[in-house]
């Protein structure tokens, strides 16, 4: 079995902490990194993968650093998010290449290119590809040596239907071999089809571990606040207060409407128009304010 273990790794640039004192363990089968653009996700895969030291902590492959470990990259593949690649070559150049770099041959990348389905393209110009072809190339050049780890970031972005779905059944079959499978994504339904097991980043911080399940417990359990209009919004008020699934409503004269914190997401989504129907109050609108990725990941980091 191998894991990558995260100790207390924090990575800054200057005065930018882009990873804050981050623990955790990567280990067999498909793991999603979760968070906001932004949120610190390449800089950790990176650290991962080789590419930056961790400014303090220590990121390690069984138990060996990663940094300056030439060793580990007969074990780890790496997807990187960037698009900067050989244009120049074709796609079964840029493949050979990185074999060539594992003292392996032209047959090891013939294989590599098979498992992504990439052989209709390979004596193209990289230059030609689209975008989701791109993505699956580099899978090409990362799996080339049949690491037994592979870091995704962001795999997805650019991918249409066909090829995001081709894509997730290889990640599946490798973690299903055992294999650790690490990708980042900030789209949680992305995950959710995807992870057995979920680590949430969010302003640098870990904010959660666990499950998809209870990620998605944690997201639909946080405070609510929406806007709701109505054909009388005191009466409204008046109405909802009382009830415990409502922390507070404030009348906004400016927007013509509520804003109401629901603590209990059930319940209130029951109460709210049960209350306009026994009130004769006409509901306008009811919109969520709060429902940006930012804000659900802040929720998960204080929870």
């Amino acid at each position: 079995m191998t894991t990558i273990d995260i100790a207390n790794a924090s990575r800054w640039f200057g005065n930018v902490v882009a990873v804050n004192d981050v623990s955790m363990s990567i280990g067999p089968g498909v793991t999603g990194l979760l968070g906001p653009n932004g949120a610190g996700k390449s800089t950790l895969i990176n650290m991962m993968g080789g590419f930056l030291a961790p400014s303090t902590g220590a990121v390690t492959l069984d138990g060996q650093p990663i940094w300056r470990n030439e060793g580990v990259y007969r074990h780890i593949g790496v997807v990187p998010e960037r698009e900067a690649m050989y244009d120049f070559l074709t796609g079964r150049e840029f493949v050979v290449a990185n074999a060539e770099l594992h003292g392996l041959d032209g047959r090891a990348a013939g294989r590599a290119l098979a498992t992504v389905e990439m052989e209709y393209a390979q004596d193209r110009k990289i230059a030609t590809y689209s975008k989701g072809m791109r993505q699956r190339v580099k899978m090409a050049s990362a799996l080339v040596h049949e690491p037994s780890v592979l870091l995704l970031d962001e795999p997805f972005n650019g991918m249409d239907p066909r090829q995001r779905m081709q894509l997730m059944d290889l990640l599946r079959r490798m973690g299903a071999d055992g294999r650790t499978v690490l990708f980042s994504s900030h789209i949680l339904e992305e995950v959710e089809q995807l992870a057995s097991h979920i680590e949430v980043i969010v302003a640098g911080r870990h904010a959660a571990s666990g499950d998809f399940r209870r990620i998605r417990r944690l997201m639909t359990d946080r405070p609510h606040r929406y806007l709701v209009r109505s054909s009388d919004d005191r009466a409204l008020a008046a109405a909802l207060i009382a009830d415990p699934s409502t922390a507070g409503i404030e009348v906004d004269a400016a927007e013509g409407a509520l804003r109401i914190q629901a603590v209990d997401f059930g319940r209130f989504t029951g109460l709210l128009p049960r209350v306009a129907r026994e009130h004769g109050i006409r509901l306008l609108s009811v919109s969520p304010s709060d429902e940006s990725l930012e804000s659900v990941f802040s929720y998960l980091v204080a929870a």
